[in-house]
């Protein structure tokens, strides 16, 4: 495991304030209220020590580092004073954004990601900052739900990229409904018609993040799905068959939206499909998403998948299973690295057990986690929390940059490096 060098890891803060203090200079006010951070002794040094993050990624223990590190609390301070509205060359630079292609491969090579968040901006422009390339492009789905604050937040950093744009349909997304795979639909709609040329889409939300570099998911795609899709999963086993016989209707009470079962048994497949379970997340070259939105039994399964729960963890790999589908893989099974998850379901015998704490049987990563983390073999992990734990994301931010950089075949720009100086009070412009 190589050193990190970094000094200075303002960054999910920089993120924050590089877009609101000009949109929210008279009123600033966060965008929600955040949990207290687990490791309130961090924050109050105005930095992350890299000799924390090493030794989260070597298994070792955090608190003698935060003690060491932190015996003299430091108030940070930014100043962020050039970066006015219209100013998104100063945005992409402040933020550390890459701006050129780093490898011949890898610029002519796009991937396409279709992103849905509904909170947390800090750990949004987190993942849109590692995972951005120019020669890529992405669809952002805000879920309709979201507060107008963090809606126009999201849309003024977008703006500043051509190659990124809000979903021009946005859904009220319901856990387990259908509407969690119809934003995903809009997405690829958008996709299909825009400018940009792509290989391959990727779905992600706004709670993960990537362990492999832009060049390395390449290369994997490239060495071993080449031309297919990636939809890990396999015929429905019987205990997971209630999910599509009985009907779930979406509707939203006080406070939340999900999909609760109701007592109606619903028809046969259309198409007389067999229906496989699965991921949620794919990897899916072009020619498939054009199958998905004009075959006729593609627009049938996704009508019969309304009022199913979870229809996003069937849609997909049950198509991708169909001979005649572009890039099908019809004898594949739960092969295909995409994410890292700890279901609580398999600790002890897939994992040693969540280090952070489990939200509806999955875990929300600890800082004990990354060392399980940088050694899954997945493209990107799932989920974070920076409200609850930023010092995760910030060390595996960190590691990830310096592998992006350490990758690249031409010469890199110094605002691509995210180490600064000292404390907060470097200028963001600088």
């Amino acid at each position: 495991m190589s050193q990190l060098r970094a000094t200075k890891s303002g960054l999910v803060v920089s993120a924050v304030i590089c877009i609101f203090i000009f949109l929210y200079l008279r009123n600033p006010t966060p965008v929600e209220s955040e949990e207290e951070p687990a490791h309130p002794e961090v924050v109050e040094c105005g930095f992350y020590p890299d000799g924390l993050c090493s030794a989260l990624f070597e298994g070792k223990g955090a608190a003698p580092q935060i003690a060491k590190f932190c015996k003299t609390p430091h108030k940070s301070e930014i100043h962020a004073h050039s970066h006015t509205p219209g100013n998104c060359s100063g945005i992409s630079r402040g933020l550390h954004f890459i701006t050129r292609p780093l490898s011949a491969e890898e610029g002519d090579f796009s991937l396409a990601y279709i992103i849905t968040i509904h909170k947390e901006l800090a750990m949004f422009v987190q993942l849109l900052r590692a995972i951005y390339v120019p020669q890529n492009v992405y669809c952002i789905h805000v879920d309709e739900k979201a507060p107008k604050k963090y809606k126009t937040a999201v849309q003024t950093l977008v703006n500043c990229f051509e190659n990124v744009f809000i979903s021009s349909k946005r859904e009220k997304v319901a856990y387990a409904g259908f509407t969690r795979l119809q934003a995903d639909i809009n997405c690829m709609k958008d996709l299909v018609h825009s400018k940009f040329q792509w290989n391959y889409v990727i779905n992600l939300c706004g709670q993960d993040f990537p362990i492999k570099t832009n060049r390395e998911i390449i290369h994997y795609i490239r060495s071993k799905w080449s031309d297919k899709n990636i939809t890990p999963g396999v015929i429905q086993l019987l205990h997971i068959k209630s999910k599509t016989r009985q009907s779930h209707l979406e509707f939203v009470p006080k406070g939340s939206i999900y999909a609760p079962p109701n007592n109606r048994f619903k028809d046969k497949p259309p198409h007389n499909l067999t229906i496989y379970f699965g991921s949620a997340y794919y990897v899916l070259t072009r020619k498939f998403v054009e199958f998905i939105l004009t075959d006729i039994r593609a627009k049938d399964m996704l009508q019969w998948s309304k009022d199913i729960r979870n229809p996003e963890q069937h849609y997909w790999v049950t198509l991708n299973r169909l001979k005649d589908a572009p890039g099908a893989t019809p004898n594949a099974g739960w092969e295909g690295n995409i994410q890292a998850i700890k279901w609580k379901s398999e600790e002890g015998n897939v994992h040693d057990g969540c280090k952070g704490r489990y939200v509806q049987d999955i875990c929300v990563y600890g800082p004990g986690d990354l060392l399980w983390l940088i050694q899954s073999p997945s493209l990107f992990a799932s989920k974070f929390e920076h409200s609850t734990d930023p010092l995760v994301v910030t060390c595996l931010e960190r590691r990830h940059r310096l592998r992006v950089l350490r990758q690249a075949e031409v010469p890199t720009e110094p605002h691509g490096h995210l180490q600064r100086q000292s404390h907060f009070n470097t200028r963001l412009n600088r």
